[in-house]
Formats: structure tokens, sequence, C-alpha cells
């Protein structure tokens, strides 16, 4: 009986330890996730909500050592690498950040976010740097024009020494190079993967984020507590963007939100000059909606947006109130100017084409002067159907009435109600319609 009971507690105290082993991640078998992030493109609100909320994620993971991100960027908005780059020092789960593939760069905004990684490298033949603020980068020179060039403005000199301190508080709370990333910011400096780990720039270089994982669990694994994290207990997991980062940079791209704005007033102005089933209005509330939505998370300028409404306003008065073009003209030019100011934005990606622009401009002066003004044209035109038509239509008399009786018209018998007595066959005209009923009165001899 004693062994029995003894062989029951020995079997229980086994599954128990079985179990622990399985739940903690703690242990030596456990297995433990990295997650591999991507950017590819230049840097808005859609990498900036994906990257947040993946980072966010990880945070919350015990089962996560660390979070490598691939980067590959021309650079971005800078409202979006702020918020990025506070989610990653802010994060208690180390960020390595990996210039990949062979070819690829971390211009501009992507310099700043290698910088604020816990840890930095780069894939070989890849580059890194020139993180001017693209409203101070300096224009070609010629001959002439090292002469006539004018010092910097107050505000540009404010907008420098700003990204400046920037990069250099990321250096300083890295240990990274702060004089090379003043360079960078201040000289346009750019440099290879080779001679970013020379100048310590970054950490590692690294062919693949495989390969970057097991180095810095090599070379760096006390400082996060890596010991028990190895490369066969762990698996990198891509992880790619969901649907609504998808729709996020869709419709952050200000060639669509543009035409959205576009397609949306159309619509509510097609439903006003001619109210229908509600397809013109409903379709356009919805664009202008979407619009607005990606508008608020692109630095839109105000002062161009009110530019656009007053364009497509003047253009509106034209269709309604033909003044020899002045209108017209006036409309036109505050519609292109508007939509070139649109963006507040010196960065190519995230401004609007000017020959999308232009075929805009082209197709609103069709829709506004000439479709505009012949729907306005036609809505003070007799109606020709319906019991509408019916008013100001002669009828005559089915015979001798006092004050009610009946009328024929277009071969139908009416009822009818006349303010003077008729005879037979005498014409009346049709004043209004209530019910079934028509109001007439005699027509003149």
């Amino acid at each position: 009986m004693l062994k029995k009971i003894l062989f029951l507690a020995a079997f229980i105290l086994l599954i128990q330890q079985y179990g622990n082993a399985q739940l903690s991640p703690s242990l030596n078998n456990s297995q433990w996730t990295v997650p591999v992030l991507s950017i590819n493109g230049a840097i808005g609100p859609a990498v900036s909500e994906y990257l947040v909320t993946e980072i966010s994620k990880a945070n919350n993971d015990s089962s996560i050592p660390l979070v490598i991100i691939m980067l590959d960027t021309p650079g971005g908005l800078s409202s979006s690498l702020r918020e990025i780059n506070q989610q990653i020092l802010n994060s208690s789960v180390p960020i390595a950040c990996l210039v990949h593939p062979q070819g690829a760069r971390a211009a501009s905004a992507g310099t700043y976010m290698l910088y604020a990684c816990h840890y930095a490298a780069m894939a070989p033949a890849t580059t890194l740097g020139a993180a001017t603020p693209v409203s101070l980068a300096p224009a070609p020179s010629n001959k002439d024009s090292d002469k006539t060039n004018k010092s910097p403005s107050a505000m540009e000199k404010k907008v420098l020494n700003d990204a400046i301190a920037y990069i250099r508080s990321l250096a300083q709370l890295r240990n990274r190079n702060e004089q090379w990333a003043e360079l960078a910011v201040s000289k346009a400096a750019t440099l290879t993967a080779e001679e970013a780990l020379a100048e310590n720039v970054i950490n590692f270089i690294a062919p693949t984020a495989q390969a970057l994982f097991a180095t810095i669990l090599k070379q760096d694994n006390s400082a996060y507590h890596f010991s028990e994290v190895t490369t066969d207990n762990t698996q990198l997991k891509t992880i790619s963007p969901n649907w609504r980062n998808e729709f996020i940079a869709t419709i952050t791209n200000p060639n669509i939100a543009y035409i959205l704005m576009l397609i949306g007033i159309y619509g509510l102005v097609l439903e006003f000059y001619s109210p229908g089933i509600g397809v013109a209005g409903i379709t356009g509330v919805i664009s202008l909606l979407i619009a607005l939505y990606a508008f608020q998370l692109l630095p839109l300028n105000y002062s161009g947006f009110a530019l656009l409404l007053v364009g497509i306003s003047l253009l509106v008065i034209e269709s309604i109130m033909p003044s020899f073009g002045v209108f017209g003209i006036g409309g036109t030019v505050a519609f292109v100017l508007g939509s070139i100011f649109l963006i507040d934005t010196e960065q190519p990606q995230y401004q609007i084409s000017l020959p999308l622009i232009a075929a805009f401009a082209f197709v609103s002066i069709l829709f506004f002067v000439l479709s505009l003004g012949l729907l306005w044209r036609k809505r003070k035109d007799k109606v020709v159907s319906g019991q509408e038509e019916l008013i100001g239509a002669i009828a005559f008399a089915e015979a001798s009435y006092s004050h009610k009786g009946f009328v024929l018209i277009n071969g139908e018998r009416w009822a009818a109600e006349f303010k003077h007595p008729v005879h037979q066959h005498q014409a009346v005209q049709i004043k209004a319609i209530e019910g079934l009923t028509l109001i007439t009165i005699p027509c003149r001899e």
C-alpha cells in the first residue's frame, strides 16, 4: 500500500514538473519568438501604426526577447518618425534594426531610426545618412550661385538645430558616434556598412535577420538577459502589415487622398444640383469622410485646403452665373495653387503629382462650368413628364359646368374645379393640381 502511494505521488510530481516546463518561458526547453517587421519605402502614418502596434504587443508578451526591424527607406515624415522612435525608446524589449537587403539604404528619417534602436546593423553593400531636413537640403550650385546664396533664415536654423540635437541625444543614449551623427544632419554625410561599423555608428554587419540574431546572442547576451535564449529554442516570425495597415497605407497616399476628396466634393455638388436616388450623394459622403481621415494623418496645409475650396466655389459660381470667364479663370488658378500647397511637406513621396493636379484641373473646369451649368439651366426648364407637366397646359371642358366637372387633356378625362362657369368644349388653363383634381381658369378669348 505504501509503495502504491509513493508511486502515485512521484507520478503526480513528474506531471507537475512537466507542465511547469511547458508553461514557463524561463526554462531552457521553452520556445521563444522574435518578430521580424519590415519597412520597405517611405516612413508615414501606415508604417508608424504598424510598428507602434507590433512593438506594443511585443512588450506585453513574455515569450518575446527581441524585435527585429528590416529597414529600407529613403526617409519620410518627421511626425511618423518621432512616433516610432518614442515607442522604440520606451520599449522594455530590445529593438534591433537591420538595413536590408543588399543595396538598401537608411536615408534621412531611417538614420534617426537606426540611431534610436538598441542594436543597429547593416547588411553588406548598404548605406545610411543624408539626414538633413529636406527643406534645408542644398540645391545644386553653379559658379555664380555660390556668390548669391543667402544665409539660412531663423526658422531654418531652428529646424536644423532641433534635428541635430535630436540625433545627438539618440547617439548619446546608445553610446554611438555623436560627431558623425551631427554631420549626417548638417552636411548630409553618408556611410557604407563597413565605414559605419568602423565609425561606431552601427553595432554589427549581418547579411540576414537570422545572422543578426545569432550575432547578438553571441556578442551581447548579458545586456538584455539573453542567456536563456538560443538559436535552437527561438523562432524568427515575419509579421506583415494587417489589412488595417494596408488600408491606411493606401488612403494616406497623397494622390489617393486627393482623388477621394475631389470625388467627395463632386458627388455632393452633383447631388445638390440634380437630386436623384442618392448614389452621387452617398458616394460623395463616404469618399469625403475617408479623405478627411487620411488628411488628418498627413501634414495638411490648411491654406492650401482653403484655396482649393475657394477654387471649386468660384467654378460653381461660373456655372450658375456666367461672367465671361472671370470666376472660371480665378477658380482654376485657386484650384491649382490649393492642390499644390495642400500637403505641407518637402518629401517627394508625400507630394501630390503635378500631372494629376493638371488633369483634375481640366476635368473640374469641364465638370463645373459645362456639366453643372447645363444641369442648372435644365432646372429652370418646364417640366415635361409626370403630373407636373399638366400645370400651365390647356384642357377642354367636357360639358357646361358652374364649379366642378370634368375636362379632357391628352386623351384623358380629369376631374376639375372651375373658378368661373364654363360651357362645353371651352378651353381652360390648368393652374394647379390637388390630388387628382385639376384647378383651372378660363382661357382668355
